[in-house]
């Protein structure tokens, strides 16, 4: 995938990208959001972020052959998530297979109450 100037929001990162990535973007923000209500977005290290209560719970982004999600994936998933692990704890979803979204929502929905959980304490 070729660079493209610094996205102002999450919109505008997913319609720089071409078609056939824009909808498994789509459907990456689409998930998090019905996963984590109340979530804002944002552009981070020039990638979608999504953060909650002001922490980040992931950031996703489009590479030439894969999406990014990069939670980091917690322990509790690391096993069922190891197909897809990257370098850094992250996760690398080749975009000509099948995304596991059932995955990809309980990560959120974990990130999400280890936040509260976390703001809670504080």
């Amino acid at each position: 995938m070729k660079k493209t100037a610094a996205a102002k929001n999450v919109s505008e990162y997913i319609r720089a990208r071409p078609q056939n990535v824009r909808a498994i973007l789509e459907k990456f923000r689409k998930t998090i959001r019905k996963a984590a209500p109340g979530a804002e977005e944002t552009i981070s290290y020039r990638m979608p972020a999504i953060k909650f209560k002001g922490a980040i719970i992931a950031y996703f982004a489009a590479f030439q052959h894969h999406v990014g999600f990069f939670p980091p994936v917690p322990t509790a998933f690391r096993k069922e998530a190891g197909a897809y692990a990257g370098p850094k704890g992250n996760l690398k979803f080749p975009m000509d297979e099948p995304i596991p979204w059932n995955l990809v929502r309980r990560i959120i929905e974990y990130r999400v109450k280890e936040i509260a959980a976390k703001k809670a304490k504080n």
